[in-house]
């Protein structure tokens, strides 16, 4: 195995800059480099120095294995933040023999020796890109191991079922009477509470991924003015000029929460403009990849919106409708049910109306406040709960119909191999290359 180093701390200049260390070399070369190997767990000042030149002065910590975040010998030094000294540590490793870490493979290496599930390496990196705090508690409840836990309960109460399924194969005179009482039970009992798990998993996804909102609508509708009260920032130029907005402004925000990433575009109209063009091309380019669209449009005009030429929203996307400029006409905001979706009756300039829009984004997305226990997701996890549920679905229906109790079988194994992806207890090298690649590096 490859002793490995890398910076874990973010570029550029600062006070102090760490170099991680892992692998079975750390001993000597701490030696080499430092000319003792620091007492385990124990801050010791120290000089950095290669062949008797002098690099730097820091502090090194050493934790031997198997009690270091890798399972491996580790040693970390403290030095100055400086690019071109922590380039010269580098240095000095590599012709010590030290090959620079790949991204994420101190977590990788974690990961194999048996520190750390998957679920929890990959709260790691969730927690590092944590982007609201919500999204920063949820990530170290994963890392603690919320999710893992209700994955391997899950997994032990299936191991029990299959045992059971498996086990009545030798004895097929006995099979219907079995079936029919504990196993049947038990099995309905385990697809509710994996239903639950999903529930809870698509609230994780959103946390960490967002809803992903796209406001458009025809000119001077107001959708710049409803980009600056919602974010909070004049971000948006706003006139009484149509077609002032003619590229993407892209903002973030949340509610309780949920991070929603809004993106203001230009105002949909015939134009001979080709810079006006272009950024209707690009609006409707957002509108075709939205998860929920923010039609915007003039409340004081008679004639009703309508989506009628717009081809690039999918049967998938969620529509609001937002009748804008309510102030013009002395109303009051309101929440109406309307054809192809909800009304919300507002004034973006007055700023009236935008608790009821924030309510029903989260009830477009789904979104509950998370509540404790409540841990990150990714899609990866997602696709995984719900072919689990498929298979352990068409399990329980073989099993309703007396069909061979084979095939049940095979079903209740699809859906525990499903589950094993999750925490890497079924894993592949492809699999565990795409997520430790997504690391930064020097974790």
């Amino acid at each position: 195995m490859d002793t490995i180093a890398a910076i874990a701390t973010p570029p550029g200049f600062g006070g102090i800059g760490v170099i991680r260390v892992s692998g079975p070399a750390v001993p000597e070369i701490a030696v080499q480099l430092l000319g003792k190997l620091p007492k385990p767990r124990m801050a010791e000042r120290i000089w950095l120095r290669v062949d008797q030149a002098l690099l730097d002065e820091g502090i090194a910590l050493f934790f031997p294995k198997p009690r270091s975040f890798t399972g491996e010998d580790v040693l970390e030094l403290q030095c100055h933040g400086s690019p071109v000294v922590l380039d010269q540590v580098l240095n000095a490793l590599s012709r010590l023999g030290v090959r620079l870490a790949r991204p994420g493979e101190f977590s990788e290496r974690a990961f194999l020796n048996g520190k750390l599930d998957l679920v929890q390496a990959e709260a790691i990196a969730d927690l590092i890109e944590s982007s609201t705090e919500t999204a920063a508690r949820l990530a170290a409840n994963s890392l603690q191991g919320a999710f893992s836990r209700q994955i391997n309960a899950l997994v032990e109460d299936l191991t029990q079922l299959r045992v059971q399924v498996e086990g009545a194969l030798d004895f097929p005179e006995e099979e219907i009477d079995f079936l029919d009482g504990v196993v049947r039970e038990a099995l309905a009992d385990w697809i509710h509470a994996l239903r639950a798990l999903l529930a809870q998993a698509h609230q994780g996804y959103l946390v960490r991924e967002g809803l992903h909102l796209v406001i458009a609508g025809p000119p001077n509708a107001g959708k710049s003015s409803l980009l600056n009260a919602l974010s909070g920032q004049d971000a948006a130029i706003v006139t009484e000029v149509p077609g002032t907005t003619r590229d993407l402004l892209h903002r973030e925000m949340q509610i309780d929460g949920l991070p929603i990433h809004l993106v203001d575009t230009a105002g949909l109209r015939a134009a001979q403009d080709p810079i006006e063009r272009e950024g209707i091309r690009r609006a409707r380019d957002q509108i075709a990849r939205a998860d929920g669209l923010l039609w915007v449009f003039d409340g004081t005009q008679t004639q009703e919106p309508s989506l009628e030429n717009l081809p690039e929203v999918s049967a998938s996307t969620q529509i609001l409708w937002i009748r804008n400029k309510i102030d013009l006409l002395d109303q009051l905001p309101r929440r109406v049910e309307r054809e192809g979706g909800v009304e919300i009756a507002l004034s973006a300039r007055e700023g009236t109306g935008l608790d009821l829009l924030r309510a029903e984004l989260k009830r477009m997305a789904g979104y509950r406040e998370p509540e404790g226990g409540q841990f990150l997701a990714r899609r990866r996890h997602l696709d995984a709960l719900e072919r689990a549920l498929r298979a352990a679905e068409k399990g329980q229906t073989l099993l309703a119909k007396n069909d061979p109790l084979e095939l049940a079988a095979e079903e209740l194994r699809q859906a525990q191999q499903a589950l094993g992806e999750i925490t890497g207890a079924v894993s592949s090298d492809a699999l565990l290359g795409r997520i430790f690649a997504s690391f930064c590096i020097g974790k």
